[in-house]
C-alpha cells in the first residue's frame, strides 16, 4: 500500500502543476495577445483573405503611426472587427493628394510632406478620387486599408470626426515577435501533457487498490 500511496501522492503534484501551468499560460495568452484569419481584402498584399495575423493587446497610448492595427468600430462594421493601417495620430493632418490619381506616384500627403507607403498595393496611395483633408483630433487616429482601391476605411467616414476612430477602440496591434506566445503555448502544452499523466497515475493507483489480493498457499488446504 505504501507504494500505492506514492503514486497517488504523485497523481496530486502532477495533476496541482498541470493545472497551474495551464491556467497561467492560458489566461496570459487571452490576456496578451488575439488570432485573428483576415476574412476581406482591404489589407492586400500585406495581408491576404485566410490569412492568420497575430495581434498583441496594447492601450490606446501605444498606438504609433504605421501601426498594423485590430479595432472595435460596431456603429461602422456591423459588429465586426477591423484590421487596418494607422496614417495619423491626434495632432496630424493629413490630406489626400499629391501626384497623379490611381497611380504609383500618388502619396498622402502627412503634415504637409508627401508619405511614402511601400505597403500599399501598385504603390496607390488613394485611388479613389475624393480629395479630403482631415486633422485628426487628439486621441483619435485615421485608418487606412492597404489596398487603397477597395478599402471602406476613414476615408468613407470623413463626415464623422473627419472618419476617425477613438484610439481606446485598437484592440491589438499586429506582432512580429512570436518568442512569448510560443513560449506560452509550449507551457500550456505541457501543463495538458501533466494532466493527463496525473489522470492516468490516479486511476491506475484507484485499479490496484481495488484488485483484490493474491494469496500464495504454502500448502495443500486439505491439510
Amino acid at each position: 500500500m505504501d507504494a500505492i500511496r506514492r503514486v497517488t501522492v504523485v497523481a496530486w503534484v502532477v495533476g496541482v502543476l498541470g493545472v497551474a501551468l495551464t491556467a497561467t499560460s492560458l489566461g496570459s495568452l487571452r490576456a496578451g495577445y488575439k488570432l485573428v484569419t483576415v476574412r476581406g481584402e482591404s489589407m492586400v498584399p500585406t495581408y491576404d483573405i485566410g490569412d492568420p495575423v497575430l495581434f498583441e493587446r496594447i492601450g490606446a497610448q501605444d498606438v504609433r503611426r504605421g501601426d498594423v492595427v485590430l479595432y472595435a468600430a460596431p456603429e461602422r462594421y456591423h459588429g465586426k472587427n477591423v484590421v487596418q493601417r494607422v496614417v495619423g495620430v491626434g495632432g496630424d493632418r493629413v490630406v489626400c493628394c499629391a501626384g497623379a490619381a490611381g497611380t504609383a506616384d500618388e502619396r498622402l500627403v502627412l503634415n504637409g510632406a508627401p508619405l511614402v507607403e511601400p505597403y500599399v498595393r501598385d504603390g496607390v496611395g488613394d485611388g479613389l478620387r475624393q480629395p479630403y483633408e482631415v486633422r485628426v483630433p487628439e486621441g483619435r487616429l485615421f485608418l487606412l486599408g492597404d489596398n487603397r482601391m477597395i478599402a471602406r476605411d476613414s476615408r468613407a467616414f470623413v463626415a464623422d470626426h473627419g472618419g476617425t476612430v477613438p484610439a481606446g477602440a485598437v484592440i491589438g496591434r499586429v506582432t512580429g515577435d512570436r518568442a512569448v506566445p510560443v513560449l506560452l503555448a509550449l507551457l500550456l502544452l505541457l501543463g495538458l501533457v501533466l494532466l493527463v499523466v496525473a489522470v492516468r497515475l490516479a486511476v491506475s493507483a484507484r485499479n490496484v487498490r481495488r484488485r483484490p489480493s493474491v494469496l500464495t498457499q504454502w500448502w495443500p488446504q486439505h491439510l
